[in-house]
């Protein structure tokens, strides 16, 4: 007698549980991918019951993906980016730079370039349906290799564990901020190692600046291990410095925005080579819309040059 099949899960069975196994929060879950919390559960339970096999252990307090399960999100994650790029092949083949585009962009970068990007749709592309999701890298990174984001706009190399297609836009400086009346304030050759004698104000765990931040005061030897203040956003930072609690970095393109928001603040510019970060676009290699986005990303450059940026040619 041959031994029962397990039945084969639907495209939203294994985007609800993919979604689970990224947020692993059955709430988060839901709202990440538009639907209703019972819905998504529904959905799980059902797909448990076609595999005839446990995947979430579910508590009062969190949600466990069990061993198997963790196996069968990263088919799943696959599944759906082959399923994604299958729809965009026809899509791209169809009609170029019209349909859904799903663009994720980190926290540090959303604010201050988005008027521009959005500029850009508006006025080049107007039949594209631009959906922006604003997440910190790993949540970005996850969304890309799932299917659930498109195209990604952040600070490069993406990094990750599942490989992107980098495309380079621009290379921006880091500004360090202080308060009007520190001894730096407005000086324009300040070396790296300044920052050996400061308290450096760090964003919370998850963003990239934040990590580039730490690495360029472990390059110069200074102690980050002390602090205990952190921010949801550079908003916040800035406040926290113009408060008088210390100094942090900005990337170039944010100076101008969140140095608005307090006039006790004063920017500090790093002797040539200053530090700073890359941002470009991240997509799923061998992606059907490939073409648009190099395209994408030229048109960009174009629009980006009146920043206080270097412009990156691929």
């Amino acid at each position: 007698m041959q031994k029962k099949r397990g039945r084969t899960p639907s495209v939203a069975q294994l985007r609800a549980f993919v979604a689970v196994a990224e947020h692993l929060h059955f709430r988060a879950a839901a709202n990440a991918i538009g639907t209703s919390q019972p819905a998504l559960s529904g959905a799980l339970a059902a797909l448990e019951e076609a595999l005839g096999a446990q995947l979430v252990e579910r508590t009062t307090r969190k949600v466990i993906i069990t061993p198997l399960g963790e196996r069968v999100a990263a088919h799943a994650r696959r599944a759906l980016a082959a399923l994604n790029n299958l729809t965009e092949e026809v899509e791209a083949a169809r009609r170029p730079f019209t349909g859904p585009l799903h663009l994720g962009v980190i926290p540090t970068v959303a604010p201050y370039l988005l008027p521009t990007v959005l500029r850009l749709v508006r006025e080049s592309y107007p039949d594209l349906d631009l959906h922006v999701h604003e997440e910190r890298t790993p949540s970005l990174l996850d969304g890309l290799a799932a299917g659930r984001l498109d195209v990604l706009l952040l600070a490069l190399p993406a990094g990750g564990s599942s490989p992107t297609r980098d495309i380079p836009l621009f290379d921006e400086d880091f500004v360090l901020v202080t308060p009007p009346d520190h001894e730096l304030a407005g000086r324009t050759d300040v070396p790296r190692d300044a920052l050996l004698d400061l308290d450096v104000l760090l964003l919370e765990e998850g963003h990239c600046l934040r990590d580039q931040a730490l690495d360029l005061c472990r390059e110069v030897g200074a102690d980050v291990s002390g602090g205990s203040t952190r921010a949801a956003g550079l908003s916040t930072l800035v406040q926290l410095v113009a408060g008088g609690l210390g100094v942090t970095l900005l990337p170039a393109t944010a100076l101008d925005v969140e140095a608005g928001r307090a006039d006790r603040l004063a920017a500090v510019r790093f002797a040539d080579p200053a530090p700073g970060r890359r941002i470009g676009l991240a997509t799923r290699p061998g992606s059907a819309r490939a073409a648009e986005y190099d395209r994408f990303a030229d048109s960009l450059r174009e629009v980006l040059r009146d920043l206080p940026v270097r412009i990156v040619s691929q």
